[in-house]
């Protein structure tokens, strides 16, 4: 007698969490299916860190094949200003010729790498999203993540078609400094910096060291694993809810200049919460000598 075989497990219907994650994030095998379909997304190479401008250098160097290596400095920020932060919002004219330039057709889906988490990868996430680029997510575990899985790199420079895509601001919520003190009384605002940053212990950067009177020290690094991936969606619930997020009114965060800031909400928007972004950031409220400043863990 033989025994039965057993019955197949039924395939796992998606819930509402996996689809908020995947609005947000594509996996590294999922990222080359698409790129093997007869609509590929385009793949943007966002690799930057601060104090560091050989970016370019890294990308010709190896890329996700057909990957078009975008400036973040110049092309995900306006010029620097004492008024305005380090990387203050781009106009939204001069993104959408940036975007073309990229190659991006309207209704085309876009995928953002980097070599840091995502940290550098989001402020093109975020900025495409609010300029109206409705299918936008960010490669989870960058190019680390893809070179380990077995996929393949490609060298030299890519130079795409010109694409058609038309951008509008104020698709994703944002506020000023002044909207931004007033959310650290009334809901929640989240420093992306280091700890010792916002503690005031060291500031490499800007004018003056600390954080925005009633933030709360919420570092971006928090939100990855050892591997460079997005925490599971559990552990960032719990990190968030250990933050004071879930049953706030409104949540906002800034970081040193506004890049790394958009990680943290890109983290947020994969549980369901909508969080706010303050462009300026600590680059801005710092240099403006009305602003109030705290210091401490």
């Amino acid at each position: 007698m033989t025994d039965a075989p057993t019955p197949a497990r039924p395939a796992r219907t998606p819930d509402a969490a996996d689809e908020r994650r995947r609005a947000v994030l594509v996996d590294v095998d999922e990222l080359a299916a698409l790129l093997a379909d007869d609509d590929p997304p385009a793949v943007l190479d966002v690799r930057w860190a601060l104090g560091r401008t050989d970016g370019r250098e890294q990308h010709l160097a190896g890329h996700v094949p057909g990957a078009v290596y975008v400036d973040l400095d110049t092309e995900l920020a306006a010029p620097p200003s004492p008024a305005a932060g380090r990387h203050p919002l781009p106009a939204v004219a001069g993104l959408e010729q940036a975007a073309r330039r990229w190659g991006l057709r309207e209704g085309q889906a876009v995928v953002a790498y980097d070599a840091v988490g995502g940290t550098s990868a989001a402020r093109a996430w975020w900025l495409l999203r609010w300029a109206g680029v409705r299918d936008v997510r960010v490669l989870d575990g960058g190019l680390a993540a893809w070179t380990a899985a077995g996929h393949a790199v490609e060298a030299g420079d890519v130079v795409p078609e010109p694409g058609d895509v038309v951008l509008a601001a104020g698709h994703l919520p944002t506020v000023d400094a002044d909207g931004a003190a007033a959310l650290a009384d009334v809901g929640v605002l989240l420093d992306a910096r280091a700890v010792e940053r916002y503690a005031g212990e060291v500031e490499p950067v800007d004018p003056r060291a600390g954080h925005v009177p009633g933030a709360v020290s919420a570092p971006t690094t928090g939100n990855l694993g050892p591997d460079g991936r997005f925490l599971p969606a559990d552990a960032l619930a719990a990190r968030f809810a250990g933050l004071g997020v879930p049953g706030v009114a409104a949540v906002a965060v800034y970081c040193g200049s506004g890049v790394t800031a958009a990680h943290q909400v890109a983290a947020l928007a994969t549980i369901g919460v909508d969080a706010a972004l303050y462009p300026g950031s600590w680059s801005q409220w710092s240099h403006d000598a009305d602003r109030p400043v705290a210091v401490g863990r």
